[in-house]
């Protein structure tokens, strides 16, 4: 049962308990999207705002599954600064 993929781009909206995100494609469209295997692997964390890269079914255009994240640097992630003590002279 070999299923065909359609990949899409979106936008995260909201973020969801149970790592669920609402993600809005660029039409308006609204989807509910979970992470990949991958990705919670690798520990890549996903805040609102991020650019996202998706997989979606063409028999169910209302979930979708989040595969990659997409670089975007107009996103404040909230990393703290990093400070290595006074500087010494």
């Amino acid at each position: 049962m070999n299923e065909e993929y359609v990949e899409v781009d979106g936008r995260v909206v909201a973020v969801l308990p149970g790592t669920m995100f609402r993600v809005e494609l660029a039409d308006g469209h609204q989807v509910l999207a979970h992470i990949s295997g991958k990705l919670r692997k690798n520990f890549i964390k996903l805040t609102n705002g991020d650019m996202v890269r998706m997989e979606m079914s063409p028999r169910d255009v209302g979930k979708a599954r989040i595969t990659y994240r997409l670089k975007n640097a107009t996103v404040n992630r909230g990393a703290p600064i990093r400070s290595f003590g006074p500087r010494r002279r």
